[in-house]
């Protein structure tokens, strides 16, 4: 693609404009001002001031307005503040897909680190709180979530949005089972709490991170304790032996399937299975049928 094709959506500067020049395309209702995510912006533009500025365009119809893109919880919380005029960015095109709709929620262990750096920075806990309303209770314990925590689950989990309370229980865990549990949790795409804790009640006596403790787990028993830990062996033991042949399989499944769609063309073949063998036939046809359906492309180069 040339170069010349790409357009900037966005003026590179930002302009200040006053609130009765902007039109919002939706009013934010008393329930929506009761969530906590709006109370937290709320409270971070009362401590900290606007981060982001709001994204409009230009009313082609009306000299001077401006329709609101992005920012209607910023807008309403700086109306509601007694602000007159707010920082915005322009836009080129109306259109509001390709704003805030594809923004990811803070990941937990991204949060920790964000936490870290402000307070590194010298930001007093108190403000920080009051910047993400939140309890001061809540900053110390993000503060101190990973202490414990192998660095290779970190990197594994950063992405993921896990409550702290799995990462306390991934601490009483050594380091070589806290790696082991984050390749289970992301094999099943499950960061629950609940999952965690069925983890670790799988896990052996030896592989916490303090052995010479006893294990309790809250509303399980010793015996029920170590009946999942034979059930975790065999699953385990299991789940390699798949990983370890899956590739191979894959592959064989994928000629198999090919070499019975090509047979399946052949009208001689179809007559004679449908004519002596009914029931074979139908079992192939619903194995091309799968096929084709998990392999659109390869369906329409054959056809």
């Amino acid at each position: 693609m040339d170069i010349t094709d790409v357009r900037i959506a966005f003026e590179q500067n930002i302009v200040v404009l006053p609130f009765e020049a902007i039109l919002p395309l939706k009013q934010v209702s008393d329930e929506a001002k009761k969530l906590i995510r709006y109370n937290r912006l709320a409270k971070s533009i009362e401590e900290i001031g606007l981060i982001e500025p709001l994204v409009v365009s230009k009313q082609l119809s009306d000299e001077g307005k401006y329709l609101l893109l992005d920012g209607h919880w910023r807008r309403k919380a700086l109306l509601d503040r007694g602000e007159t005029s707010v920082r915005c960015i322009m836009a080129h095109d109306d259109e509001t897909f390709t704003y805030n709709k594809r923004i990811n929620h803070l990941a937990t262990v991204q949060e920790y680190f964000m936490i870290k750096r402000a307070l590194a920075r010298g930001v007093p806990e108190e403000k920080l709180a009051k910047a993400l309303d939140v309890n001061i209770g809540h900053i110390k314990r993000r503060r101190t979530m990973l202490d414990g925590i192998g660095p290779d689950v970190v990197e594994m989990l950063k992405d993921k949005m896990v409550s702290p309370i799995t990462f306390d229980i991934l601490r009483r865990m050594g380091p070589m089972r806290q790696i082991e549990v984050a390749e289970l949790m992301l094999s099943a795409a499950n960061f629950t709490v609940g999952y965690a804790r069925a983890l670790l009640a799988a896990t052996k006596q030896g592989d916490l991170a303090k052995p010479e403790r006893a294990k309790r787990i809250d509303g399980m028993t010793p015996e029920q304790m170590a009946r999942m830990e034979r059930e975790m062996d065999i699953l385990q033991q299991d789940f390699k032996a798949v990983e370890a042949s899956y590739g191979e399989d894959v592959l064989h499944l994928v000629l198999a399937c090919g070499y019975i769609s090509k047979l399946m063309c052949n009208e001689r073949v179809e007559r004679y299975l449908a004519e002596n063998h009914r029931e074979i036939l139908e079992g192939l046809k619903s194995i091309v049928s799968v096929t084709s359906l998990d392999n659109p492309v390869a369906e329409a180069q054959a056809r």
